[in-house]
């Protein structure tokens, strides 16, 4: 498999130090760009009411990865098993994490956002502004994701 190293651009800080399943969507954190960047990285950024953040899911240990497919929230009374790819588990083969948050405010080189589901120290990967133009008009999913999702950003 080939190898790809990225360098992270930012880091986050918030009040989550564990990265639990649910109650993100009041969540506030900052992301500061690292040094290599300055303000002018965010020229324009202002304009858009949400980003989309790509980030690393730092704490998880390579053990934990998962290659084939899983119970979601290891609820198998109430979830079926199902492969990493059909769900968005932090234990993926290269623990990528992507949101979508609302722009609160930009300062200089830090980036206040609400609803983004990664904990305090998370590295970022990139920022990219949400375009209409790239959300699907119509998207399907299973009944059960509902229930699985129903708390997560409350």
């Amino acid at each position: 498999m080939q190898t790809i190293t990225c360098t992270p651009i930012a880091f986050v800080s918030n009040t989550r130090l564990i990265p639990d399943d649910d109650y993100w969507g009041g969540i506030i954190s900052t992301i500061t760009l690292t040094d290599e960047f300055d303000q002018e990285a965010f020229l324009g950024l202002s304009g858009f009411s949400h980003v989309e953040i790509l980030f690393h899911f730092h704490q998880v240990a390579a053990a934990e990865i998962i290659l084939t497919a899983a119970i979601p929230r290891e609820q198998a009374d109430k979830y079926p098993r199902l492969g990493v790819f059909a769900q968005r588990k932090k234990l993926r083969p290269n623990r990528l994490g992507a949101t979508c948050c609302e722009i609160v405010k930009i300062e200089g080189t830090v980036l206040t956002v609400r609803g983004l589901d990664a904990i305090n120290g998370t590295p970022v990967l990139d920022i990219k502004p949400v375009l209409k133009q790239f959300l699907p008009e119509h998207i399907t999913q299973p009944p059960w994701v509902d229930e699985l999702m129903k708390d997560y950003w409350k």
